[in-house]
């Protein structure tokens, strides 16, 4: 009779912590990141697309609020090609 009460009491503690994480989500308060919980941002930044030239060298479109950039990384350091790129982007993050 003891083991199933001890079961009991954790399934009801597991229940009421995922219940507590659920409403916080729904209010906005905590978001599951791979780096732990946090307050959503306003991000300002966002990379939208990359493209892998050489194992070290890049070109990043970046998005800095309302300005697109496209910005090469090399060895020799990073340098802005073009920072106001005329086109229709799609509002996306790259992810990885």
């Amino acid at each position: 009779m003891e083991p199933i009460r001890q079961i009991l009491a954790v399934l009801l503690v597991l229940g009421l912590l995922g219940g507590a994480l659920y409403w916080l989500r729904t209010k906005g308060a905590a978001r599951l990141t791979g780096n732990g919980f946090r307050r959503p941002a306003k991000r300002q930044m966002r990379s939208i697309e990359q493209l892998r030239l050489t194992p070290q060298h890049s070109l990043h479109m970046v998005k800095v609020g309302e300005r697109v950039m496209l910005v090469a990384l090399s060895p020799g350091g990073c340098s802005v090609l073009n920072s106001g790129i005329e086109m229709q982007i799609e509002d996306r993050v790259v992810s990885g």
